[in-house]
């Protein structure tokens, strides 16, 4: 009877690893979507760019979030020259990431990931959420998420393709070496002769 129930348990492990086996580099991204900073759903589906930048973060309104944040920000001169959309997801709520998105003046879309469900597509690991306080323009706010997310980067070409993954991120200078690798990405697809 054990031997029936470890191998019962065991297919039941086997079968959802596979059902849940993270999209690996040069597949096909599954179809996601969560709510933006408005509440209002966005669908991987439904993005028309040369590359789409999806990158992970643990919390809004920390130090080292912002910091990237922030940096991606700055950069959209350079990422609108590559025709790059840049989307950010972390487990907070979406109230939340709309005062976070406000505060610093952000110019792309945060989405939610509260159930960790597109964390999930990618593999990235997460782990319990939490509340923090914390003061903005004066007020004291209560910022919730559900689960916290590692830091980690990808990217998507035109096709949906996954073509970039960095699972060992520096919150600052993100930015850089994303834009750096689609620099170099992009003009070796110049270079490729056309049918």
């Amino acid at each position: 009877m054990k031997k029936i129930t470890f191998l019962i348990s065991f297919l039941t492990l086997t079968m959802t690893f596979m059902a849940f086996a993270p999209v690996k580099k040069g597949e096909k991204v599954p179809n996601f979507s969560g709510l933006d900073e408005n509440g209002n759903e966005w669908t991987l589906s439904k993005q028309r760019s040369e590359y789409i930048v999806v990158y992970f973060y643990p919390a809004a309104f920390t130090g080292g979030c912002t910091k990237q944040a922030c940096s991606f920000r700055d950069h959209d001169a350079e990422f609108s020259k590559l025709k790059a959309t840049i989307i950010g997801v972390s487990g907070d709520e979406y109230e939340s990431l709309g005062k976070f998105k406000e505060h610093h003046n952000l110019n792309f879309t945060l989405l939610s990931d509260k159930d960790g469900k597109i964390a999930e597509v990618f593999g990235v690991p997460v782990k319990e959420g939490k509340t923090i306080e914390k003061e903005v323009d004066g007020e004291m706010l209560q910022l919730s998420r559900s689960v916290t997310t590692a830091r980690w980067t990808f990217i998507l070409d035109t096709n949906g393709k996954l073509i970039y993954k960095d699972s060992e991120v520096s919150a600052a200078t993100d930015p850089e070496t994303v834009l750096s690798f689609l620099s170099t990405h992009d003009e070796r697809k110049s270079c490729m002769p056309r049918n």
